[in-house]
């Protein structure tokens, strides 16, 4: 059996977005030729409160070592909060002490953050072990150029900045890995375009899966789902995860399509209630609401609630199988790809997405054929605001006739290529083209 050192700075239980592609993966490798260890950081470096329970569902005999991490605590009064900036020593000392221990066959390094990328090139030049790079999201985009924190989500200082950085790892990174895997196959062509090398380089679209026993241990914790009563006979409809600055234009259209529906059929709307749940995707209480400022702005805010604070993931996966149906809201970026596709077609609800038609989030969705999951595509801001009718008409017959669900075992049959096994099975075959023969 090949060996593999799986370096994720983001591990349970730390619940951030980027802990799921090494606790999804790395049990499941094993059925395929590779033992992974996975490195990552001491608990104590994670910000925020731990997802104790995701903890629990990644107990699976994964080898996983722990390197050390400055503290935010002090860091952050230099400015520096990102957990690989403060973890690249501890991962670069640990990296190096486990790789002389001899027998790894490959690195894999998932980002985001970024800086452990860093890794690879030098690891791979002093032990001459195969470095693969996973891109979760893309590291050089609209951030830092056209949008970012400052007022109206203009760029700031800080985001050109981190844009800039983000620029100089990426050339300083990509060319060296002798494979790469992303979410997004437009990423995939976009680096490909930029750096030439990887045209003879192999590649592979890897979606952030599912582990298909993650709907079965949130629902056997009899929880109560804590952001609406789903027995109070309103329609209740869910959106869970970050909503990116990108995403807001593609949410005002949202917007308007309740809106409308309102104007249209009051008393039907009066059913409908739409929760944002952990849009801001930080652990602390206290994150802007932005999708409930706009809904206000609209008009529309008794319809709305939101919950800005990341919540825990299988309290997430608890509020979609509680709702009567989901909402996923793409970016105007047609190379943007939303992890939270897996999650909600395993709980089996309808499902109401509004995207980019050009990307990956679409096509799985539309690939999902099936009649309760609503495609609604846009190419430019033109098509997007032709979608405020088609919205407003999904929702309407919602309310009108509710809509069916499908048990999470069937949805989980039919989009068996997003699961867990068949994702890891693909990552192997990579791995093994990579370093050949045992």
């Amino acid at each position: 059996m090949k060996r593999l050192l799986f370096v994720s700075p983001h591990y349970p239980p730390d619940g951030a977005a980027g802990t799921h592609r090494a606790r999804v993966l790395a049990p499941y490798l094993r059925r395929h030729g590779w033992r992974p260890t996975v490195l990552t950081v001491d608990r104590a470096a994670y910000e925020g409160t731990l997802d104790l329970e995701l903890e629990q569902m990644a107990d699976n005999g994964v080898e996983v070592i722990r390197a050390s991490a400055l503290s935010a605590t002090w860091t952050r009064r230099l400015g520096v909060g990102d957990l690989g900036l403060r973890a690249l020593p501890g991962l670069r000392s640990a990296a190096r002490h486990e790789l002389a221990r001899g027998g790894y066959h490959a690195i894999y390094v998932t980002t985001y953050p970024i800086y452990p990328a860093l890794l690879g090139p030098s690891l791979k030049r002093e032990f001459g072990v195969p470095f693969v790079l996973d891109l979760q999201d893309p590291w050089v985009g609209a951030w830092g150029a056209s949008v970012g924190p400052g007022t109206d989500g203009a760029p700031n200082l800080k985001s050109r900045i981190s844009r800039t950085v983000a620029a100089v790892i990426e050339r300083r990174v990509v060319p060296h890995a002798d494979a790469l895997t992303s979410v997004s196959s437009e990423l995939l062509d976009s680096l490909r375009a930029t750096y030439p090398v990887l045209d003879a380089r192999p590649s592979l679209e890897l979606p952030i899966g599912l582990d298909p026993r993650d709907v079965e241990l949130a629902s056997s914790h009899h929880t109560r789902n804590p952001f609406f009563d789903s027995a109070d006979g309103m329609c209740h409809v869910s959106y869970v995860g970050t909503l990116l600055p990108l995403a807001m234009d593609v949410v005002r259209v949202l917007f308007e399509g309740v809106r409308e529906l309102r104007r249209t059929d009051p008393a039907l709307a009066a059913r409908l209630r739409l929760h944002f749940i952990g849009t801001s995707n930080q652990a602390q209480p206290g994150g802007a609401e932005r999708a409930l400022m706009l809904a206000r702005e609209m008009g529309i805010g008794d319809l709305i609630s939101e919950h800005a604070a990341r919540v825990p993931f299988a309290a997430a996966l608890r509020a979609q199988l509680a709702s009567t149906a989901l909402l996923i809201v793409g970016s105007t970026e047609a190379r943007y790809t939303a992890s939270k596709v897996a999650p909600a077609l395993a709980s089996g609800r309808p499902i109401l997405a509004l995207a980019h038609a050009q990307s990956d989030a679409v096509r799985q969705l539309r690939n999902a054929n099936d009649a309760t999951v609503q495609v609604i595509g846009f190419d430019n801001p033109a098509s997007l605001r032709a979608c405020v009718e088609p919205v407003s008409q999904v929702l309407r017959e919602w309310l009108r006739v509710s809509p069916t669900s499908r048990p999470p075992a069937e949805r989980l049959a039919r989009m068996s290529a997003l699961t867990a096994p068949v994702l890891a099975g693909r990552l192997a075959g990579l791995l093994d083209r990579v370093t050949g023969p045992s």
